[in-house]
């Protein structure tokens, strides 16, 4: 059943070959044995999970309407809200703290009988591009358990890879859904900034964070870009009158498409790298591609924008954790502005910490004006050159990263773990839809993933030129030996 993509599972449920609870029951057996080796994981609604399974197959028996994900297994990364479950962001300062509300696009799930199994393990607050930062797990790469993930959404990723479910959730604030899906050989989205609700995702970058799906196919991506992409009241950022709505790349792009390359951005690539983001150039001229150079050499400076940008945001935002209206509060502390000291010293982790100290500077009266409004300006730039690109091309097509995955620990330097989103943060920072696509694997064996891009709302049109790469090839089809020996 697992080897089935979400649409044959929702398929074979609707007409009755398999009931809600086999399926719920196959999923909950592979996730005791093989997240045991793997760590994606952080808590699994087991006992909900086979009630909620009961309910929909008695549903389905009082022949009422099945919503667009019946049956489908799906776990979600565990900085999105779900009624009555720990959200802990994978820090310890929110150990313990029980959601009250449902997240949007949980209630969309929900709403579309989907199946939700539990929570995925993330780099603490979303803070990181390994995984590594996990306060409380530590999750390894299926297809080699010596490599990271990804991060931040490296559970997400893995849950996939190891073919545990079949779509997850995660948050992409400068490549965070992307990346591990490139380390660990999947597909995923972001969609234009607005375009999925962030109403029950706990803020990173405000400006930055991106909810998107995660699946083996971009027909199964898309299948859940229908139920979150939509319009959301409690989210003022949410794109309104513009619902993700699929199109027919064959009716779309029938006269052939254009796709822009920053060739001169690519100098940084790796050769093995290169010859894969080559292969895939030719695999879209296939498809009827024509290709063009683009200039979006401003990138170059995208890093030190986000991480001046970013901060600023991630420590305005975690201000809120001091102790006091919920999270850890230390038993160190004697007065109120021990209560603020030591509940975040004992309960952020040191990449969290790293990032408020930078972003507290960026905003300081002194260094306000030098770099965080300076950033923006910048930002602005980027923006422009990303429209002046799209004047050129449909599409923009990019690696995700310089290589595959690394082993643990091999990336010590802060600043260097930071460019590994070089290929990534440029989306997020001009608030385009991209995604990830499995392209192959290098002479080791580790996946690569490449990335493509297209103008603000062509979020369906994006999908579509993804669907026809994946009918035209395999390489989404590939499985880590642990997937495939899996029960």
């Amino acid at each position: 059943m697992h080897t089935l993509s979400a649409i044959e599972i929702h398929e074979k449920f609707v007409q009755g070959e398999i009931s809600a609870v086999e399926i719920a029951t196959h999923f909950l057996m592979r996730i005791q044995k093989i997240d045991q080796q793997v760590g994606a994981f952080l808590e699994i609604f087991e006992k909900d999970i086979l009630y909620q399974a009961s309910e929909l197959d008695a549903k389905r028996v009082r022949k009422e309407p099945l919503g667009a994900l019946a049956g489908v297994p799906i776990a979600v990364k565990d900085n999105i809200n779900v009624t009555g479950y720990e959200t802990t962001c994978a820090s310890k300062i929110l150990k313990g703290y029980i959601s009250p509300y449902d997240a949007t696009v949980i209630r969309r799930i929900k709403e579309e009988d989907g199946l939700i199994f539990g929570k995925l393990n993330m780099d603490e607050f979303a803070m990181g591009s390994s995984c590594e930062y996990s306060a409380f797990k530590q999750t390894k790469n299926p297809w080699d358990l010596s490599l990271v993930p990804g991060g931040s959404s490296g559970g997400a990723a893995v849950a996939i890879a190891s073919d545990m479910v079949s779509i997850t959730l995660g948050s992409d604030t400068g490549g965070s859904i992307r990346l591990p899906a490139s380390f660990c050989g999947i597909s995923a989205f972001k969609g234009t900034y607005g375009r999925v609700s962030r109403n029950g995702l706990v803020a990173l970058g405000s400006s930055l964070d991106q909810i998107g799906p995660l699946a083996h196919s971009c027909e199964d991506l898309e299948r859940m870009m229908e139920v979150i992409g939509v319009h959301c009241e409690k989210d003022s950022t949410s794109i309104s009158g513009a619902n993700f709505t699929p199109v027919k790349f064959e009716e779309r792009y029938k006269n052939g498409f254009t796709v822009g390359v920053p060739w001169q951005f690519l100098e940084g690539l790796q050769e093995d790298s290169r010859a894969i983001f080559d292969r895939f150039i030719d695999h879209l001229k296939t498809l009827g591609g024509k290709v063009v150079e683009v200039d979006l050499s401003i990138l170059n400076y995208a890093i030190a924008v986000y991480y001046i940008i970013g901060t600023a945001e991630f420590s305005t935002n975690l201000s809120r954790y001091d102790g006091i209206r919920y999270g850890l509060r230390s038993e160190r502390a004697a007065t109120l502005d021990d209560v603020y000291d030591f509940s975040r010293e004992d309960g952020f982790g040191d990449e969290p910490k790293r990032r408020i100290l930078l972003g507290t500077f960026v905003l300081s009266s002194g260094y306000q004006e030098a770099y965080f409004k300076k950033a923006q300006k910048v930002r602005q730039i980027i923006i422009n050159k990303f429209a002046d690109a799209f004047s050129k091309c449909d599409f923009v097509a990019l690696p995700v990263s310089t290589g595959g995955a690394f082993p643990f620990g091999q990336v010590k330097d802060p600043l260097q773990m930071y460019l590994e989103d070089i290929y990534t943060v440029g989306a997020n920072l001009a608030g385009v839809p991209a995604m990830s696509l499995p392209a192959g694997n290098l002479p080791d064996g580790r996946p690569v993933g490449v990335q493509l891009m297209a103008r603000q709302r062509q979020d369906a049109e994006l999908m579509s030129v993804g669907k026809a790469f994946q009918k035209l090839t395999s390489y989404h089809t590939a499985r880590p030996k642990i997937a495939r020996e899996g029960t």
